[in-house]
């Protein structure tokens, strides 16, 4: 690996050196130059070793809070552990034992035992045998994946910061000075792309709270509050999760003029909603990634033709296997928590193939299911098709060993009526070859990472969704109407 786990600390202290007025931290609000953010960050250091935290959680809303003690964290080389504000109460209880967490910084430790200390900032809470952890374990991040149960992916501060170095390379000849972080921090993708990345290039990390953003809870976002805050912040880059895109588009297909570069990622992107936002100007660029791999693995180059989800980063090797799957390798995670150390490969289970060095995905390996008339369906595909439908929010298809594919769908607005619904299929049928089309279709609640069945990344959790509508997707023969509203 290029980068050494004090490499960002060393940037910092360049660019305060340097530049020292120069604005690397806002929230809308407050700003805070890069002497700023080291004078802050030292104190924080000083805190933590105050209180001997050692393995802290992070319960806060983005903004300077959030960026400051997670780069004391960094620097202090603590364990932190950020808590996604949609875990309920049950997730945080599991997260804090399997971390064995002793501290606490922000909202909501009271449940599990967290108490108030002298620091007004840090609660902590008494551990007397700490669980076993990989060796060099920074960071811990966790992902439900497809199950309720949080799984952790332990990494280190030298995996961080390779990717953050690799994508500088990326994003370099753009001169990016203004970041505006669009996702949750405690979501790795920001973590990385929309705070150590400004950080190492010398620019700017725009961080307001969630809510002035659009964010409205976990499943509901109004995309002009979002067009609004862009419009304000005149931000160069971004980063989105396809379900953001979409609404963006959706609400003004000309791009905001200040953008350079939107990256998408988190779930797999619809060449048609790609299509539309590059037609209206957005500077889209998909890319590719996991938890285990550090969150970047490939990612498509400004100046270069957009291809699948572009070349692996710099750092990043990738092999496929005879199944078509996907064996990646570098800035890999220690391994998970409670479980084996990672090998030098880790297999990802998703699939795809090589398109002219890059790579081109085909959904995940467990994704893809097989129509009574053998035929092999991508559902990441079908879905993605849909959601660029106006009408249609969200939807999840399944065809396993049936003569027609249903679909789950989850309507723009409640008011959406069952016929403009049928119509936004019949549209998307067109488009589709035969044995990918989806025939019959039920309306379906939000899918949030409230209620376990979406991934803070935008994923669907199928699981979770066919135990609670297995039922209708599953039933070898229904009398349910088409579009009939359960």
């Amino acid at each position: 690996m290029h980068a050494l786990p004090n490499a960002l600390m060393a940037r910092l202290a360049h660019h305060a050196q340097q530049t020292p007025q120069r604005t690397a931290l806002s929230d809308g609000e407050q700003i805070l130059s890069y002497a700023d953010v080291i004078h802050h960050v030292a104190q924080r250091r000083q805190r933590l070793r105050d209180v001997n935290a050692r393995r802290v959680a992070l319960a806060l809303d983005n903004g300077l809070e959030w960026a400051l003690w997670d780069l004391a964290l960094m620097a202090e080389a603590c364990v932190a552990v950020p808590i996604p504000g949609f875990f309920s109460e049950q997730q945080r209880r599991h997260v804090v034992q399997q971390a064995g967490l002793d501290s606490w910084v922000g909202h909501g430790g009271e449940p599990h035992g967290f108490q108030a200390t002298h620091d007004a900032s840090i609660a902590q809470r008494r551990v007397d045998h700490f669980p076993a952890l990989h060796t060099g374990t920074t960071r811990i991040t966790f992902t439900s994946g497809t199950s309720g149960t949080p799984k952790g992916v332990c990494l280190d501060n030298a995996a961080l910061l390779t990717v953050t170095e690799s994508l500088a390379e990326v994003v370099a000849p753009l001169a990016i000075s203004r970041h505006l972080a669009m996702l949750p921090l405690s979501t790795l993708l920001e973590n990385i792309g929309g705070l150590y990345l400004p950080l190492w290039l010398g620019a700017c990390s725009i961080l307001p709270g969630m809510a002035t953003l659009g964010w409205q809870g976990a499943s509901g976002f109004n995309a002009q509050l979002a067009l609004d805050a862009i419009e304000r912040y005149q931000p160069n880059s971004m980063i989105l999760v396809p379900q953001l895109l979409q609404a963006l588009v959706s609400e003004s297909t000309t791009a905001p003029d200040s953008l350079r570069f939107v990256a998408v990622g988190g779930a797999q992107v619809a060449n048609t909603l790609l299509s539309q936002a590059r037609r209206g100007g957005w500077p889209v660029y998909e890319g590719y990634g996991l938890s285990e791999g550090t969150s970047v693995v490939c990612l498509n180059r400004p100046g270069e033709p957009s291809c699948g989800v572009g070349r692996p980063l710099r750092h990043a090797q990738i092999r496929i296997d005879r199944e078509g799957q996907l064996h990646i390798r570098g800035a890999l995670m220690l391994g998970y928590v409670g479980e084996a150390p990672c090998g030098d490969w880790y297999a990802t289970g998703d699939t795809g193939q090589w398109q002219d060095g890059t790579i081109a995905l085909n959904g995940r390996q467990r994704d893809v299911f097989i129509t009574a008339y053998g035929r092999n369906v991508n559902p990441q595909w079908v879905e993605g098709e849909l959601c660029t439908q106006p009408a249609i929010a969200q939807a999840m298809v399944y065809g396993e060993a049936l003569p027609a594919n249903r679909a789950l769908i989850v309507p723009a607005t409640p008011h959406m009526t069952n016929a403009q619904i049928h119509a936004a299929l019949k549209s998307v049928n067109r488009t589709l070859p035969d044995y990918a089309q989806v025939h019959e279709w039920q309306r379906a609640a939000p899918f949030t990472p409230h209620n376990q069945q979406l991934t803070a990344n935008g994923r669907l959790r199928r699981d979770t969704l066919l135990a609670a509508y297995g039922h209708w997707l599953r039933a070898v023969v229904t009398d349910t109407p088409k579009g009939v509203t359960p």
